[in-house]
């Protein structure tokens, strides 16, 4: 090719690519195609610079508000009294309660507190005085006198309290002496951190692994997608291209005029999706996290130049697939065999499924093998299931074929004669859905088992009796103070107390309390100590089961407010409240009650709570692997919906003369429901079954794993919302190319 200059020849091509994206065949569906996946591509990779700003931003707010601890040389400096505890709310996870109390005139205070909060008062973080609304967590810890700003947090969602008492706190064991904050005041004490961050994130690369693994290669499948979308005309044009005499530098720059457009659109659609992350602090939906507009600006620049990254990247896969074009397609005609195949295939499995759901069993239950077996397995499962469910699709067709022969529906007759005769193109389209579904079952199981490390000791507290609330104070505490909460307790509410025998399983159990709270436990109330050897009431039982060593038999003894008292203050033993009336403890009430009579509060809890505080923070952060794995799987459908519409257009214009025929374009909306939205449904309903029978062996021996029912429809609707998307857009676009033919 020659030109008038080389600047001018460059500028034409460019023209002419421009030009052939708006005319060509399916020259909608691929800009389209490809300014979603520049859109998801960039956005995944503002994802991943949005995740190193937020670690970066948390680790620095860390370092700035951990304490220094006093030395022998900082001894004459100012001081404050220092001391981490922890509370939680129903079912939540932990958060820290920082008690401090100043020494000096000039005592140091943690970043984001303003100033020192009086005696009894308490500053609290926004986000827990909302979370906490509901149990009255503003009065909790005394009145409030502010709250902790955004630059003493780790992030702005943060749970944080930080509390002054009523009655000082005394420089001695556990309460440290700490004369600054962050590095800038000298060594940094790790153990004395508020927050409990730190401990319950999970490593940078972690959370960026998940952005990739669900979200960018889905994303990247998207964009390779897009790129070969059209295929066969652009095929035809560069053959015309070579023909004339251009050269490879030529068809590059038509690639590039084609896609720049589109990708230009779909990368810097990316920025709008990010800039209102820098001016206000977002609450991420499903997850409940907040992100930290802060962090954006400060720390997540690189998120400017995605766009930039993604176009020449995206421009560069362009002209490479054009180069690359028809280089691996060969003349010979499908094999017959292929068919065979695929029903063997599909007769594997069933096996396949049950040697990867049951067979680990084989193995025992502590075996190592266990993994093998069940990986194994799965393999074979990824291997068979599309081929079983391309012969169930083909099945179909030749029902639906006779059907439409039978009737006289055009497009019932096509659509199933097409996939009847091809299962291998059912098994490309379902595939991918069919993996990303077990895949995502699989993360769920993972997460699953690490966020219940202890599955049966769960199983059991599903059972366990509400009615009854544990009270632990926290440190060493006197009669006095006992007294003073037994007697604030609200209305209605009543103690008794468990003091476990001398040796496990030798003697009695002892319980005290008063004979309204001895009667309400259904145990007899007389002057002296009465043993009972069968224990009726269930809340009884479970303080039982949970609280004690053993003991030969329940010894009831009655006792007065200050004896009760007393009898509270041994660490050994279990203070318990209950409602006469049988009804749930004011837990929210209890709690700040043990505020006001105890120096650091009481752990207020129900029988084996404790067990389970661990895995919270493993079960709060599934969501982020639900939320991810279904914004992918929909990423992928997309990207193997639009493959499944090129299919079907480059058939379109063959199918157009039988507009003539059947006098409309409803051929092509049957078609296109049976062609791809019928295999994508059937792959999303195996995938999401298969899938969930198929993780069960990650559960531990003993552990009983479901996927709950909303996820797996959030799932299989996310496939069939893309999947009816994709078959309308492409009955329209086959049905505009039909009007466009002239017999």
């Amino acid at each position: 090719m020659s030109g008038a200059g080389h600047g001018g020849l460059s500028r034409q091509l460019l023209r002419m690519g421009r030009d052939a994206g708006r005319r060509a065949e399916s020259a909608g569906t691929r800009a389209a195609a490809l300014a979603l996946s520049a859109f998801a591509v960039a956005v995944c990779l503002g994802l991943l610079a949005m995740v190193h700003a937020s670690y970066v931003g948390k680790e620095l707010r860390r370092e700035a508000r951990t304490p220094v601890g006093q030395t022998e040389r900082t001894r004459d400096s100012r001081a404050t009294s220092w001391l981490v505890g922890s509370d939680a709310l129903a079912g939540k996870r932990l958060f820290s309660v920082v008690f401090m109390a100043p020494q000096t005139p000039d005592a140091p205070l943690p970043p984001g507190v303003e100033r020192w909060p009086g005696p009894g008062e308490a500053v609290l973080s926004p986000g827990l005085l909302r979370a906490g609304a509901a149990e009255g967590i503003a009065g909790r810890y005394g009145k409030l006198a502010g709250t902790v700003g955004q630059e003493g947090l780790d992030d702005p969602g943060e749970w944080l309290a930080y509390v002054r008492p009523a009655k000082g706190m005394k420089a001695q064991a556990p309460v440290e002496t700490v004369v600054g904050f962050g590095p800038g005041a000298g060594t940094l004490a790790e153990g004395l951190q508020p927050g409990t961050g730190s401990d319950n994130d999970k490593p940078e690369w972690v959370f960026q692994g998940l952005v990739v693994g669900l979200l960018l290669v889905p994303s990247l499948v998207l964009l390779f997608t897009a790129l070969h979308a059209g295929a066969h005309g652009r095929d035809r044009r560069g053959a015309l291209v070579d023909a004339l005499g251009g050269r490879r530098r030529d068809r590059a720059l038509i690639a590039v005029g084609e896609a720049v457009r589109p990708v230009t659109a779909g990368a810097l659609a990316s920025l709008l999706f990010f800039a209102p992350a820098a001016f206000a602090d977002i609450r991420v939906p499903y997850v409940d996290y907040v992100t930290s507009s802060a962090d954006v600006r400060r720390h997540g620049w690189p998120v400017l130049l995605v766009p930039v990254v993604v176009m020449l990247a995206a421009l560069a896969l362009a002209v490479i697939s054009d180069q690359l074009a028809g280089r691996v397609k060969g003349t010979r005609p499908a094999s017959a065999s292929g068919s065979r195949r695929q029903r063997c295939l599909a007769l594997l499995s069933a096996p396949a499924i049950l040697l990867a759901s049951r067979g680990p069993e084989l193995a025992g239950d502590s075996s190592q093998y266990r993994t093998w077996i069940s990986w194994a397995g799965l393999a074979l499962v990824v291997l068979t299931l599309p081929a079983g469910v391309a012969v169930v699709v083909a099945g179909l067709g030749g029902s639906l074929e006779r059907t439409g022969r039978r009737r006289g529906w055009a497009g019932a007759l096509i659509a199933g004669r097409r996939i009847s005769r091809d299962p291998a193109a059912t098994v490309r389209l379902v595939t991918g859905v069919t993996v990303a579904l077990i895949v995502f079952m699989q993360a769920l199981a993972w997460q699953a088992m690490f966020g219940t490390y202890n599955a049966k000791t769960e199983e059991v507290l599903a059972t366990v009796d509400r009615n009854v609330a544990e009270i632990g104070p926290r440190g060493a505490v006197s009669a006095r103070e006992a007294a003073g909460y037994l007697g604030s307790l609200p209305a209605g509410h009543v103690p008794v107390v468990l003091t476990p025998p001398a040796a496990a399983g030798d003697g009695p159990v002892t319980i005290s309390g008063g004979c309204v709270a001895l009667r309400a436990l259904r145990l007899p109330c007389s002057p002296t100590p009465a043993r009972v050897d069968v224990v009726y009431d269930r809340r009884l039982q479970e303080l039982l089961s949970w609280d004690t060593q053993g003991g030969t038999h329940l010894e009831v003894v009655r006792a007065g407010d200050a004896e009760l008292a007393e009898r509270t203050v041994p660490t050994t033993n279990t203070l318990a409240v209950v409602r006469a009336d049988g009804g749930v403890p004011a837990v929210a009430a209890l709690k700040e009650a043990s505020y006001r009579a105890y120096s650091r509060g009481a752990q207020v809890r129900f029988p084996g709570e404790e067990w389970l505080a661990a895995g919270i923070p493993d079960r709060d952060q599934g969501r982020w692997i639900r939320l991810f794995g279904v914004l992918g799987t929909g990423i992928l459908v997309l990207a193997i919906g639009l493959s499944a519409q090129a299919e079907f257009l480059r058939r379109g214009r063959a199918l157009a003369p039988l507009t003539v025929l059947t006098g409309g374009h409803r051929v092509f909306r049957t078609s296109a429901a049976w062609g791809i939205v019928a295999p994508l449904a059937l792959a999303a309903l195996a995938g999401c079954v298969v899938g969930a029978w198929t993780a069960r062996p990650v559960a531990r021996p003993g552990m009983t794993y479901f996927v709950p029912g909303d996820l797996m429809a959030a799932a299989v609707t996310v496939v069939l919302a893309v999947s009816v998307v994709m078959g309308l857009w492409a009955a329209r676009i086959a049905g505009r190319q039909a009007r466009g033919w002239c017999p």
